[in-house]
């Protein structure tokens, strides 16, 4: 994964942070309320993105493992 993409990642789960912490603090908050706000502004929707994105990754080592197995060891000679 690039740098930008991991700077994306940095500050999504800064801001979700930053609204279970808001609604936590507001007197009609509950921590049960940060709890789903943390997940379904931040973990959920960062997971399933670096997923997708890894994609590609994941297929081109899929394909060098793959390359790998069909090539004949040199070392049984």
């Amino acid at each position: 994964m690039g740098f930008a993409l991991i700077l994306v990642i940095i500050g999504w789960l800064y801001v979700a942070i930053l609204m279970a912490v808001a609604e936590v603090a507001s007197p009609q908050g509950t921590a049960l309320g940060a709890l789903f706000t943390l997940v379904l502004y931040g973990v959920l929707p960062l997971a399933i993105l670096v997923y997708v994105l890894a994609t590609p990754l994941r297929k081109k080592r899929r394909e060098q493992l793959e390359r790998q197995a069909q090539t004949p060891d040199n070392d049984q000679a």
